[in-house]
């Protein structure tokens, strides 16, 4: 890949050789995007004359579009580049290696093993002398103590074999976090008009001089001038951190720049600018080519390297205020960023704690004992020309020291967290849930609820008019078009063409006998339906008057809840078409027709009655009711600006009722979330009877349910104080009992949102899920524990904000991630339990044996086949159990609820008994069993024995059976259970036998083994098997009779949490600097590696400083919101004098924040 500092100067070299081709050069355009409003109208009026020019010079109808010819399209790229921003280059495995060798267990074990190697092959001049002890022992094989090198060799070919096993993790895990991230970037495409068809684009392939359209919650893909737009509004908070809404008309500011979110409106632009030419491509490029300009500024923007040039061309970012944030971030306490990542970290540091202890006591007491047998109690003197041989013997106490250390430690730990992640990320893309941020996945299986959308989520958004009430008439199905006057039915019709927008059409079927596909806005769509069904043609109406005679558009938006549009009358005045929610709609009317066609007065007392005859009615049967008013302006041009008069004393022609209907899915998904202690509440812009009738249907509600249905008004009426602010307080008594919110707003959704996770009712915190679809969901989006964004009907804003996006926008699939999310949890818990088994047991033999034997009955590389190798398969086979419908049987874990489980620390100690129980019998009598040498108190470079050879083996065994026990972690008799459901896991464990058989036969010295007869064979597997008889004896003690046992890994107590997060704002400023996508697979990295230094740091005994400032340079980079106690804060904005680049603040769906 070039540096996109070399692609630009080479994209401009290409100019300056064919900028004859068209009327303006990349370096035109480019200097023409940097300029705003004035200074920008006045350079186009200076330069090119109007917008409608600079379209003919870049040989483009403002209408037609391009023609789509490829070599013209060929042509373009090559001169004004393609809309694509070179992503960072991705480490090669070398350089994965070389991070793996950063371990610090792995680089004691190194500089202990060069250390043996040397004083191997160093034969000291007294080696012989009686008085240094027993060297070789007995001098039957001198060859044995030449070979004393072997066992430095060994160790460091071990150490060889682990660095390349997690560089190869580490790798294939971010070509698939790569790989996603390119999915991410193909599913989004734009709306872009060609040979005057409108056709959806991937954005990568839109050139200069395409003409876009575009409209509310698009994401812009390319820099561009407006040609026609109605009432456009855009958020650029992310090219300059102001977060108010910029207007954009042809008269003031046409300028439309990449990576800004349209909030209002729709119109249509010529792209100017594309991929390392735009706006965000050239912060990206500078932001590139900082990163070569010398070795300490690549230093200190390290936070960026990761990301600066990740992927899209969406959000710029620029480090200048980076130092500053990591000082102040090194400040705060870290916050957690997922629940099960809390809990690790401290399991594993507590391990970590207990490993470096047992391993310094091991080491101190071999030493006292030698010098105290060899200098006390034999009373030899010191010799000069012994040292060498008594450094040796310490050294060897040293690596029996750290053996006991690599064993303590969890290293599997970080790896079955992140194989498991990354298998259910991948799995859970055939459960149609794309997710975009990792732990999100794992969060989801701690949700208690889950606030829905109702349209699309839980209805089929598939929208039609099934009920009308005109001219005084109620008519339960679509009435013929001979029964209405051919005012109304002109009315009507024009009514629905012209205002709504014209991206919205019905089209044929794709199937024969199918249904008519509905492109755009579903209900817009419902209604242009409605003027099919009474067999007119909106075509017709909408080629009469094009979206340019359109004279001015009132767009929907949450606070309108309807949508207007005015056209000029042939008479000279002006007409303007109304639709929304009916009882906003009704309120604005003072007129209404009758059944003639003739305009009527209609008070007050009419409409009351109406909403009681005809509106409640039509929502009891759960329709969404849609109200459609004209008002004729026959004077003086009024003041558009002025909406609060222009929207009153309109004239009602009808009001139409839109059916969607239930997803027969969703019952029973609901039905299984209330099994699974999940509560579904339902947020809607909707009418509350419509809204009861719906969620009755879906099962939200069941009759005789002592639930609350609310509207937005009551229910912030409830919950706010006389000076309009939000008390947790009053709101606690709401949400508990909260079913249903209807007619809400997205900021009555944020609140709820965020009381629900700010509340401390109940015995934990509750984790909420969100789903939403709108521009403005965005605010409830982020501040969810996990967000869920609707792939098919959701906006770029929306999706942008989420963790997940649901490739089908179907309520089910979120009941999956939830399955999913609770499979992860389990997979790491069974894991714990065979890790902290082998653990256990591999530290106290190592320990004891020490101790009374003063050599560790496990050699340092049988440890570490047994600790690491055989780890990172276990993780492999156990993170990979496939979910079954049984995880949606019991209640979420919830925050506080330890990793560890009474049941599994009863499996942990029970087996860790029997395994000791084998192994020291045999260790201390097997010899005696077997009829064999014993292995006991073997001199330095003694051969390996066969009773040793049999510990090994036996212990290995014990833990390949144990595996299968620890399948089951909730006191589940039959551990063989869909055993073979799991081919990984069937694989791994005849692996690792087959594996274990060559050690033992053909390891010879390295592995300090030697072959053993089968009758020994059988014996071994026989004690082995014995692990699966005795898990069934453990699994038959009742947990509750236990009262001794102790849980571990518990999350963040309630109080740390306050306490923690007081003064952090909410939002971390990475969290609006950097587009979330590009984060997905550096987070993985980070986190584990941030689990990794924790465990380090205290093996080491460093200071924690130095981790705590990784940790806050990765917080910056890993964008997730963590729910707290916090309030939000917008953080405020600095602007930087000289640079085009500005930090990026503020939140990114430009929401204000309540």
């Amino acid at each position: 890949m070039t540096n996109p500092a070399e692609h630009a100067l080479v994209a401009n070299s290409m100019v300056d050789s064919r900028e004859g081709d068209f009327g303006c050069t990349v370096m035109d355009l480019r200097k023409l995007m940097e300029l705003r409003s004035n200074d920008a109208m006045n350079q186009i009026r200076n330069h090119y004359g109007d917008v409608q020019n600079i379209c003919s010079r870049l040989k483009t109808s403002p209408v037609e579009g391009l023609s789509g010819n490829p070599a013209d399209l060929e042509k373009r790229r090559q001169v004004f580049g393609q809309n694509f921003i070179p992503p960072k280059k991705a480490k090669t495995f070398l350089e994965l290696v070389w991070e793996a060798l950063q371990d610090v267990t792995l680089i004691i074990l190194e500089i202990a093993a060069i250390i043996s190697l040397v004083l191997s092959f160093y034969r000291p001049p007294g080696g012989d002398n009686e008085q240094c002890g027993e060297s070789t022992g007995t001098p039957e094989d001198e060859g044995e103590a030449e070979a004393g090198w072997i066992e430095g060799a060994a160790i460091l070919f071990s150490v060889l074999i682990v660095v390349l096993v997690t560089a190869f993790n580490d790798w294939s895990k971010e070509k698939q976090f790569r790989g996603l991230q390119s999915r991410i970037e193909q599913e989004q495409k734009f709306a872009i008009i060609r040979n005057g068809q409108l056709i959806q684009l991937p954005v990568a392939e839109i050139v200069v001089g395409d003409i876009a359209q575009i409209k509310y919650g698009d994401l812009l893909p390319a820099d561009g001038i407006l040609i026609q737009g109605n009432d456009l509004k855009i958020d650029e908070s992310s090219l300059t951190g102001e977060s108010d809404h910029v207007k954009k008309s042809l008269d003031k500011d046409p300028m439309l720049l990449s990576g800004t979110h349209v909030m209002e409106g729709s119109g249509r632009m010529v792209v100017t600018a594309v991929g390392v030419n735009s706006q965000t491509g050239i912060i990206f490029t500078l932001l590139g080519a900082s990163e070569g300009e010398g070795e300490e500024k690549k230093k200190k923007a390290k936070t960026q390297d990761g990301v600066a040039l990740e992927i899209q061309p969406l959000n710029s970012q620029e480090g200048v205020d980076s130092e500053e944030k990591e000082k102040k971030a090194a400040k705060m306490p870290k916050k957690e960023k997922s629940v099960l990542q809390g809990k690790l970290t401290r399991l594993a540091v507590q391990i970590g704690k207990a490993g470096l202890i047992m391993s310094a006591i091991t080491v101190l007491i071999l030493i006292f004992y030698f010098v105290i047998d060899n200098f006390v109690v034999k009373q030899r003197p010191w010799l000069a020309e012994c040292t060498p041989i008594y450094i040796q013997y310490f050294v060897k106490f040293f690596i029996i020291g750290v053996t006991v250390l690599v064993v303590a430690v969890p290293e599997g730990l970080p790896l079955a967290v992140t194989i498991s992640l990354a298998y259910s990320v991948k799995k859970m893309m055939k459960d149609n849930n794309l997710v975009r941020h990792l732990d999100a996945c794992e969060t989801m299986g701690n949700a208690t609820a889950i606030c829905s959308d109702k349209t699309g989520t839980l209805t089929m958004n598939r929208m039609t008019v099934v009920q009308a009430y005109i001219g005084g008439t109620r008519y339960q199905k679509i009435p013929s078009p001979d029964v209405l006057p051919p005012k109304v039915l002109d009315l009507i019709v024009n009514g629905i063409s012209i205002n709504s927008a014209y991206t919205s059409k019905i089209m044929p079927p794709e199937k024969e006998g199918g249904q008519p596909r509905q492109v755009g806005n579903k209900t817009e769509c419902a209604l242009l339906g409605f003027v099919t069904d009474l067999k007119q043609d909106y075509h017709a109406v909408r080629s009469e008057v094009p979206e340019e005679k359109l004279y001015k558009v009132y767009t929907f938006n949450s606070v309108r809840k309807s949508m207007s549009t005015v056209i000029k009358t042939p008479e000279g005045g002006f007409r303007m078409y109304s639709k929304g929610a009916s009882e906003i709609i009704l309120r604005k009317c003072n007129r209404m027709l009758n059944k003639e066609g003739e305009v009527m007065p209609f008070k007050s007392k009419d409409r009351d009655d109406m909403v009681r005859t005809v509106i409640e009615p039509m929502a009891c049967e759960g329709l969404r009711t849609i109200c459609i008013a004209y008002r004729d302006f026959n004077d003086a041009e009024p003041v558009w600006d002025n909406e609060n008069e222009i929207l009153t004393e309109l004239t009602c022609i009808a009001v139409l009722g839109i059916e969607d209907p239930v997803r027969p899915e969703v019952p029973d998904a609901i039905a299984k979330c209330k099994r699974a202690g999940i509560t579904v509440r339902m947020v809607t812009g909707d009418n509350i009877n419509t809204a009861r009738a719906i969620a009755t249907k879906c099962g939200i509600l069941t009759p005789g349910d002592d639930f609350l249905c609310l509207e937005g008004k009551e229910f912030n009426r409830l919950i706010r104080n006389e000076k309009g602010e939000v008390e947790q307080d009053k709101l606690d008594k709401i949400w508990p009992k909260l079913r249903v919110l209807a007619r809400s707003s997205p900021t009555d959704k944020h609140t709820l949102v965020k009381g629900i996770i700010d509340s401390t009712v109940g015995d934990q915190r509750q984790v909420v899920a969100v789903t939403g679809d709108g521009t403005n969901d965005g605010p409830a989006l982020k501040k969810a524990d996990v967000g869920f964004a609707m792939g098919i009907a959701g906006t770029d804003v929306a999706k942008e904000a989420s963790d997940i996006i649901l490739t089908d926008d179907n309520f089910t699939s979120i009941v999956k991630a939830v399955m999913w999310g609770r499979n992860v949890y389990d997979s790491i818990s069974k894991f714990l339990q065979f890790q902290l088994t082998v653990n256990v047991v591999a530290v106290i033999v190592a320990f004891t044996g020490a101790c009374i034997t003063q050599d560790s009955p496990l050699k340092a590389v049988q440890m570490l086949w047994v600790n690491l190798i055989m780890d990172t398969f276990a993780s492999l086979a156990l993170a990979t159990e496939p979910p079954t419908d049984s995880l949606l049987k019991r209640r979420p874990y919830g925050r506080n609820k330890p990793l560890i489980s009474r049941t599994m620390m009863k499996n942990i100690l029970g087996h860790g008994v029997y395994q000791l129980t084998v192994i020291f019998l045999l260790v201390f009598a097997g010899e005696k069993f077997f009829d064999i040498d014993s292995g006991r108190n073997a001199p330095l470079h003694s051969p390996p024995s066969q009773h040793y050879t049999i510990v090994f083996n036996t212990f290995v065994l014990m833990q390949l059976f144990n595996e299968i026990n620890s399948r089951k972690i909730h006191g589940e008799r039959n551990v063989f259970a869909g055993i073979f459901r799991n081919v990984i896991f069937c694989c791994v464990v005849l692996g690792t036998f087959i594996s274990q058989i060559l050690i033992v036969e053909f390891g010879g010295k390295p592995f300090s083994c030697t072959g053993l007869t089968l009758c020994q064979w059988f014996w071994c597997l026989f004690i082995g098997i014995g692990e699966l008889l005795w898990g069934q004896v453990i699994s038959a003690i009742p947990t509750q009779s236990l009262k001794f046992l102790k849980e571990a890994g518990h999350g963040t107590a309630k109080e740390e949490i306050t306490k923690d997060a007081e003064g952090l704002d909410e939002i971390d400023h990475a969290e609006m600097e950097l587009r979330r996508g590009q984060i997905l697979w550096f987070r993985g990295l980070n986190r584990i590696q941030t689990q990794i230094d924790v465990v380090n740091t205290f093996q080491t005994g460093a200071s924690l400083k130095g981790v705590l400032k990784r940790q806050t340079m990765s917080q910056q980079f890993d964008v997730k919101l963590v729910p707290s106690s916090a309030h939000v804060t917008v953080a405020p904005t600095t602007s930087v004098a000289g640079a085009a680049v500005s930090s990026t603040l503020g939140n990114q769906s430009g929401e204000s924040i309540p």
